[in-house]
């Protein structure tokens, strides 16, 4: 795709990067499928998952999709071989990647868009026959959630999260089968120190909320082992193989 207008010099967003180990735990769950030829990180940002995933996939063509110019810095820098700028429901985009891919990834993507289950067609109309759906999203069923309500996750206010029950069944309806659901290993942790952010005055300045917050935030990772293995574990991820041909 050739890159659309846009200022010379594309630079990284300020946005701290995901953590590694964690990007290669979702890398490492495609592992046991057959190793793909083409993947598509849809909502990828700076590809910082494409350029972990390379490291378990080093033969594997990886392209990512975001609506901002961010994905065309990763193409610059070379996470990805193609950046495409746009949304996956755009019939220009979805007619132009139709039946192109062996893995379409969405992570912590598919509550943002305007409409998740006209997401998840499009997604199923890039993928390939047999080929597979990773996914990862939060989990508004967890015990966090149901302690805190409409409270929980502050960031995740107002989007729209599906239940894994409700996503499979989705899924299912369009032709797809399931065969992976891990509500242990996309556990985040950070349940403790969300909670806290909660609590501490919207007016109290960073450099005083920072000290206050990096105890909640270590002690989430130290509990995340424990956690994951509860109700607690605040993520699911799915891995979802196309069966009949997308709509």
């Amino acid at each position: 795709m050739s890159a659309p207008s846009a200022p010379l010099s594309l630079t990284p967003s300020a946005s701290p990067a995901p953590s590694p180990r964690r990007l290669r735990s979702t890398a490492r769950a495609m592992l046991c499928f057959p190793e793909p030829e083409s993947w598509l990180d849809v909502g990828t940002g700076e590809a910082h998952f494409p350029r972990t995933a390379k490291e378990l996939f080093p033969y594997t063509s990886f392209d990512g999709l975001d609506a901002t110019l961010h994905v065309e810095w990763a193409r610059l820098v070379e996470r990805v071989e193609e950046a495409h700028v746009g949304l996956l429901t755009d019939p220009r985009i979805t007619a132009r990647l139709r039946a192109r891919y062996d893995v379409v990834s969405m992570l912590h993507h598919l509550p943002y868009t305007p409409d998740p289950r006209a997401e998840l067609r499009a997604a199923l109309a890039v993928l390939r026959p047999g080929g597979h759906l990773l996914l990862e999203a939060p989990d508004p069923r967890c015990a966090f959630a149901a302690l805190l309500g409409k409270r929980w996750l502050p960031r995740a206010r107002g989007l729209r999260l599906l239940p894994l029950d409700e996503l499979r069944t989705e899924l299912e309806s369009q032709g797809c089968a399931v065969v992976v659901t891990d509500r242990r290993a996309a556990h985040v942790p950070q349940d403790l120190s969300d909670a806290l952010a909660l609590i501490l005055p919207a007016s109290l300045p960073s450099w005083l909320a920072a000290p206050l917050l990096a105890p909640a935030r270590a002690l989430d990772h130290a509990l995340a082992p424990l956690l994951r293995h509860t109700r607690f574990s605040n993520a699911y991820r799915l891995i979802a193989r196309r069966e009949t041909s997308a709509p």
